[in-house]
């Protein structure tokens, strides 16, 4: 394993405690917004963070003042140059207290988009693709698994991300 991934795994923790605590004091309630974007073959859109572990579903924070689908529009161009040409569904909203008892992440089912390239990696997005839901990469998140079985499974939906 690389050195720079390893010491990004040790540090990994401290720096989520400390985002959150800060996030703690600056806002009430953090709110997120996540789509599972769905290509014609069924795959789906993941990415990878430089500062966590797994592949997500792409997203981000609800700024003041933006709606859910307004972030939703914003994270998915910033990520992955992914543009909504048709209505998102919402598929539900999950406390996800893995990460913090204030944080809430609306997530979205993309089927209607356009990509015009495949994204560069940057500072933030290390990596990203489509993917066939049955060969996920196996650091594929839990809660990432559990939206894309609720939604192309049909798996009962759980209240909160894991």
């Amino acid at each position: 394993m690389p050195a720079q991934q390893t010491l990004r795994i040790k540090l990994e923790p401290a720096l989520r405690r400390v985002l959150h605590l800060y996030w703690r004091f600056a806002r009430g309630m953090t709110l997120g917004s996540r789509g599972l974007v769905l290509d014609e073959q069924g795959r789906v859109f993941l990415i990878k963070h430089s500062y966590v572990s797994g592949w997500h579903l792409p997203g981000g924070g609800v700024e003041v003042g933006e709606t859910f689908v307004d972030a939703l529009r914003r994270e998915l161009m910033e990520e992955g140059r992914i543009e909504l040409t048709g209505d998102p569904e919402l598929h539900g909203v999950f406390l996800n207290n893995h990460a913090s008892p204030r944080d809430h992440v609306a997530v979205y089912v993309v089927r209607q988009f356009r990509q015009d390239r495949a994204p560069e990696p940057n500072r933030e997005i290390i990596a990203s693709g489509f993917f066939d839901v049955a060969t996920l990469p196996e650091d594929t998140t839990i809660g990432t698994r559990l939206r894309i079985a609720e939604v192309l499974a049909g798996q009962q939906i759980q209240p909160t991300w894991r």
